[in-house]
């Protein structure tokens, strides 16, 4: 299955031993794009960690649903096994640069010392 959204949390990353020798798992909360957005925890284990994720990311996660039972109880986990990277909140918002993603400067040239993200920092408003 594959799902899209925007990176909410990245959970702290857990290591064990096992029988079959030492495991590591990385969580990371997703918000989908549907509407309602829905939450998902995606459990990546091992080589599949990727340890440079940026919360506010977009991203495309490839994941298969599995089902255990234990102690009469039945237990669904979202394993990870492909992860893309679609945008990167750090690549939208550069505050050392002079022009958002959006090309509007930041700069309010009636007041020089003044820096302002809004797009409508020189216009007047009718209030």
């Amino acid at each position: 299955m594959e799902v899209t959204g925007r990176l909410i949390q990245v959970l702290p990353l857990q290591t064990g031993q096992g029988k079959n020798g030492e495991w590591k798992k990385q969580d990371i909360i997703l918000e989908t794009e549907e509407n309602p957005p829905k939450k998902l925890c995606i459990g990546f284990w091992n080589d599949k960690i990727n340890s440079d994720l940026i919360e506010g990311s977009t991203l495309k996660v490839s994941f298969e649903i599995d089902s255990r039972e234990y102690n009469e109880k039945w237990f669904t986990n979202l394993r990870g096994w492909k992860l893309e990277e679609l945008s990167s909140i750090a690549g939208i918002i550069n505050p050392a640069s002079e022009k958002f993603s959006t090309g509007i400067s930041n700069k309010n040239k009636d007041f020089p010392d003044f820096e302002s993200d809004l797009p409508f920092d020189n216009e007047i408003l009718p209030f």
